[in-house]
């Protein structure tokens, strides 16, 4: 089926979200051609993917997050699980970034981040190093448990959505994320973000 969201009721939940700005707005740190690919092709992959999977279960009307929670822990339902948390975190990955990111923090976050890091720059290195080491494919998140920031990597589909622990913003660490600008250098990418695009902003708004 040439759309697939044909499969599911016109209430359900699970859709293709917008890109909270232009294809070419995080360029040159992101190229348009990159988000063109990342966005128009692997985050609606795992939307189409996830309805195809989903139509006429029991998954069809829950939240994508329910859909998570619900089949995180059954083998049989990994393909679900897989698409489903693809799906919620690039969305969350599109709102940790923003044009003209980077730059100071939000007086409330700071206070935490300080409190957790010692310093802005501490926190960016510790989200550096998560992504840089985290082997193969997968995520870079801060997080706050237990009303302390922390930065930690998740393999593959995983998301701390199926913890405790609280997510503030991403890093894509997926191959597809960078590739066609930064070949294998997954290191320029990780720096270009942080310094230019990550979003403080929506950061601290998950603090509540």
């Amino acid at each position: 089926m040439s759309n697939p969201s044909k499969l599911l009721s016109a209430n359900s939940p699970i859709v293709l979200p917008s890109l909270p700005y232009t294809e070419n707005a995080l360029e040159p740190t992101v190229s348009a051609k990159t988000i063109s690919f990342h966005y128009g092709k692997h985050h609606k992959g795992y939307v189409d993917n996830l309805i195809k999977l989903i139509a006429g279960t029991e998954y069809s009307e829950l939240s994508l997050e329910k859909i998570i929670t619900d089949t995180q822990d059954q083998k049989e339902k990994k393909a679900i699980f897989n698409n489903a948390s693809q799906v919620w975190n690039h969305t969350f990955y599109w709102k940790s970034l923003q044009e003209k990111g980077g730059g100071s923090l939000p007086s409330e976050l700071k206070t935490l981040i300080d409190a957790s890091f010692g310093s802005q720059s501490e926190c960016k290195k510790a989200l550096a190093e998560a992504a840089l080491t985290q082997f193969g494919s997968g995520w870079a998140w801060l997080v706050i448990d237990g009303g302390k920031l922390k930065v930690i990597n998740t393999i593959n589909a995983e998301s701390p959505i199926t913890t405790k622990m609280k997510p503030l913003l991403t890093i894509d660490v997926w191959e597809h994320a960078y590739y066609l600008d930064y070949q294998n250098r997954r290191v320029e990418y990780v720096n270009a973000l942080l310094d230019n695009l990550i979003n403080w902003d929506f950061a601290y708004q998950n603090l509540s």
